[in-house]
C-alpha cells in the first residue's frame, strides 16, 4: 500500500464526526422501523432486489477486489523489484513530454511546470518539452520558471498554440512535429494535462518499466487530488481515484486496462509516432447506424488505449506512484449540476469505445478484459433493478419495505467503502452515501447517455460536437433517442413487474368489489368487509398482516366476499401494537365463526381477548385465521 501525498485535499474532521452522527441516527431509526417479516423465505420480492441480482453484482465486484489485492500484494512487488534493479540502464536515451494546457491558473501552471522541469532535470536524460499552449501569458510563466530552475542543460522546451478546437488536434500536431525529429528508437513519450503535478521521482519510478517489459506499450500510474471546493467534491473525487485505483489494479493482472488516463500516461515513442496513431487521436470516428458518421470531442485516452488494445500491447498500472490533480467543479456551487457535466462527458467517452472494442472479441485482450468492457454495457441497467424493485414493493406491497432497503444500502457499501479505504491508505465516512450516488445516478445517466452519445460537450473549452449541421435532422435524431430510451426502461419496468409479482391480475374478489352498488349491498354497506376481504387475499407474503390501530366493524357478508377468492395469502392477524388496540366488532352471525383461546364460540353479546401466547381464530369454510393481539366485541343489535 502506497503513502497518498501529504497536499491531497480530504474532508474535515467536523465533516466526517457530523456525518458518522447523521449515519449512527439513520441506523438507529432503521433497525427500530424495520419490519420482522421482511426477511421472510417467502418474501420473494425482496430476494429478487437483493438476492440474485446483489449476488451477482457483489461477486463480480469481489473479484475485482481480490485480483486487485493480488496484483497489489503479489504481482506488482516482483515488478518493481525488475524495474529498480534496471538502474540507469532502465532509463531511455530520450525523453518527450507532451503538456496541454488550456485557460489554468497561473499559479497552478507555474507549480505544474516547475515540478514537471525540475524531475525531467533531475532524472538526467534529454528532454525535450513541448508545451501546447492556448495563450501567450502561459509562455512568460514557463520562462520564469526555466529563470528560477537555471535553465536546466538536458532541457529543451518547444511551444506549440492550440487552434481552439480541442485537446485532440493539438497533441497530433506535437507528435508530428516530435516524429520529424527522429527520435531514438528507444525513446519514451510522457502525455499529461497542463493541471497535472508530478511527485518527486515520478519518472524515474515509472520509465523503467518499459525497459524490463519488452512487450509493454503503455503505462499509467495512481491519482490525488488537490481540490479546490467543499468537503462533499473533496472527497467525491478521491472516492474516484480510490474506485479507479481497484479497477486499474484488477486489469493490470491481465496486463490490460480500460483506459490510458489522459492526466499522465506514458508510452513508447515508436508507437506513439506511427500514422494511423496519430491519426485516430486527432480524428477518431464512429459510424453508428443511427448518428451516422460523427467525430469524437473528447476521449482522447479512449482512442491511445484502444489503438494498443487492437495492436496487443500490453499496458500496466503502477500503484504506488502518484501524480496529483488541481480538480474543481465546472460550477463549484452546483455539485450535482457540475457532477452530471463531468459524468456525462466521461461515461460519453466510455461507451463511444467500448462498442468497437467489445467487436474485437476475447482474443486480443483475453476473456477477462473483454467482459470487463461487456459488464460496462450489462451494469448500467443491474444497477437499476435495485433500486426499482424496492420502490415497487414498497408502493404496492409493504411501505416499510423501503427501511429493509435503506438497510441493505447502508451496509452493503459500508463494506465496499472499507475495502476501498484498506486499499486507498483512508476512510471517509461520506464515501458511503457517495458509492450509492455514483452507481445509481451513474447508471441513470449512462442509459441516458447510451441512446445520446453523439451529444457531446466539453465545459472548460465550451465547445460541443457530434450533432448534424440539419435542424431537423437533430430533431429526428433527439425524438427517437426519448423513444428508444422510454421502450427500454418500458420493458425492464415490465419484466420487474412480472418477476417481484407487485402488481397482480384481479381476481374475482377484486372484480365483485369493483361492480357497482348491487355488489354494494351484498358486501354490506357501512362495514369493513371489503378491505379485510383483500388483506386476507392479497396480504404480505409472509402470510401475517399488522392491522391499524382502530374499530373494524365486520359482518357475516365477509363470508361471501371471502368464498369467491381463489387465494388467501394471510394466515395470521396481528392487532395494532402501542397504547391503542385493534378492535374487530363482529355481527352475532359471523361470531359463530370465531372461536376464542379455548376453541369456544364467542358468546352472542360477549367479548374476547386474543393474546400472543393465546390466540383467537376465524373460521372460513375450510380455511382457519389466527387473530392475534387484538380485542373481539359482539354487537347484538347488528343483523
Amino acid at each position: 500500500m502506497s503513502k497518498l501525498p501529504d497536499h491531497t485535499s480530504v474532508a474535515s474532521k467536523v465533516t466526517e464526526v457530523t456525518a458518522l452522527l447523521l449515519m449512527l441516527a439513520l441506523l438507529v431509526l432503521l433497525l427500530s422501523e424495520l419490519p420482522s417479516e421482511v426477511f421472510s423465505p417467502a418474501s420473494k420480492s425482496f430476494f429478487f432486489a437483493i438476492g440474485a441480482i446483489g449476488a451477482w453484482r457483489y461477486s463480480w465486484w469481489f473479484v475485482q477486489a481480490l485480483r486487485s489485492v493480488w496484483y497489489n500484494r503479489r504481482i506488482f512487488p516482483r515488478l518493481r523489484a525488475a524495474a529498480d534493479a534496471a538502474g540507469e540502464a532502465g532509463k531511455p536515451s530520450e525523453l518527450y513530454v507532451l503538456c496541454t494546457s488550456f485557460r489554468i491558473d497561473a499559479d497552478v501552471s507555474y507549480r505544474v511546470y516547475e515540478a514537471l522541469v525540475r524531475e525531467v532535470r533531475d532524472y538526467g536524460v534529454p528532454t525535450t518539452i513541448f508545451a501546447s499552449l492556448a495563450d501567450r501569458t502561459d509562455v512568460d510563466i514557463i520562462t520564469h520558471v526555466m529563470e528560477d530552475l537555471g535553465w536546466p542543460s538536458n532541457v529543451e522546451l518547444r511551444y506549440m498554440f492550440q487552434k481552439g478546437d480541442g485537446k485532440r488536434s493539438a497533441m497530433a500536431e506535437v507528435l508530428r512535429a516530435i516524429s520529424r525529429r527522429a527520435p531514438a528508437p528507444d525513446a519514451l513519450l510522457v502525455s499529461m494535462d497542463g493541471d497535472i503535478l508530478l511527485e518527486p521521482r515520478t519518472l524515474e519510478r515509472s520509465l523503467s518499466f518499459f525497459r524490463t517489459n519488452e512487450d509493454l506499450g503503455a503505462l499509467t500510474t495512481n491519482n490525488s487530488a488537490i481540490v479546490t471546493g467543499g468537503d462533499a467534491t473533496k472527497e467525491w473525487y478521491d472516492l474516484r481515484y480510490a474506485q479507479r485505483h481497484l479497477v486499474m489494479s484488477s486489469g493490470s493482472v491481465s496486463r490490460r486496462l480500460l483506459v490510458l488516463t489522459g492526466r499522465y500516461s506514458a508510452f513508447r515513442l515508436d508507437l506513439a509516432t506511427q500514422p494511423s496513431f496519430i491519426e485516430l487521436v486527432e480524428n477518431d470516428r464512429v459510424d453508428h447506424w443511427r448518428f451516422g458518421n460523427f467525430k469524437f470531442l473528447s476521449g482522447d485516452d479512449k482512442s491511445t488505449w484502444y489503438w494498443l488494445l487492437k495492436h496487443r500491447w500490453r499496458m500496466l498500472y503502477l500503484p504506488d506512484v502518484f501524480v496529483t490533480g488541481f480538480e474543481e467543479l465546472p460550477d463549484r456551487r452546483r455539485f450535482f449540476k457540475s457532477t452530471t457535466d463531468l459524468m456525462r462527458r466521461w461515461y460519453g467517452n466510455m461507451l463511444r469505445t467500448s462498442g468497437r472494442a467489445i467487436a474485437l472479441g476475447p482474443r486480443p485482450m483475453g476473456m477477462f478484459t473483454w467482459w470487463s468492457l461487456v459488464d460496462q454495457r450489462l451494469s448500467m441497467w443491474t444497477t437499476l433493478i435495485g433500486p426499482t424493485v424496492a420502490i415497487l414493493v414498497t408502493l404496492f406491497v409493504r411501505p416499510s419495505f423501503i427501511f429493509a432497503y435503506a438497510l441493505w444500502i447502508l451496509f452493503t457499501r459500508s463494506i465496499s467503502t472499507l475495502i476501498l479505504a484498506w486499499q486507498r491508505g483512508r476512510f471517509s465516512l461520506l464515501w458511503i452515501p457517495l458509492i450509492y450516488y455514483n452507481q445509481v445516478f451513474g447508471a441513470l445517466l449512462k442509459t441516458y447517455v447510451s441512446f445520446r452519445f453523439n451529444r457531446q460537450k466539453w465545459s472548460r473549452q465550451g465547445i460541443s460536437a457530434g450533432e448534424p449541421d440539419d435542424p431537423a435532422a437533430v430533431t429526428r435524431q433527439r425524438r427517437m433517442g426519448h423513444v428508444l430510451h422510454g421502450a427500454f426502461v418500458a420493458v425492464m419496468l415490465y419484466v420487474l413487474v412480472l418477476a417481484t409479482g407487485v402488481l397482480q391480475p384481479p381476481d374475482r374478489t377484486a372484480m365483485a368489489i369493483l361492480h357497482g352498488p348491487a355488489a354494494e349491498g351484498q358486501a354490506g354497506t357501512g362495514t369493513d368487509n371489503r378491505w379485510l376481504a383483500m388483506t386476507l387475499a392479497d396480504g404480505a407474503p409472509s402470510g401475517d398482516v399488522t392491522l391499524p390501530p382502530s374499530r373494524l366493524t365486520l359482518d357475516e357478508n365477509l363470508l361471501e366476499i371471502v368464498a369467491t377468492t381463489e387465494r388467501m395469502r394471510t394466515e395470521r392477524l396481528t392487532g395494532a401494537p402501542g397504547d391503542e388496540p385493534t378492535t374487530l366488532e363482529i355481527s352475532p352471525a359471523l361470531a359463530r365463526h370465531v372461536h376464542d383461546a379455548d376453541g369456544r364460540v364467542i358468546a352472542r353479546d360477549g367479548t374476547a381477548t386474543c393474546h400472543t401466547t393465546q390466540g383467537c381464530a376465524l373460521e372460513l369454510d375450510d380455511r382457519k385465521v389466527a387473530l392475534v393481539d387484538l380485542t373481539i366485541s359482539v354487537q347484538p343489535g347488528r343483523s
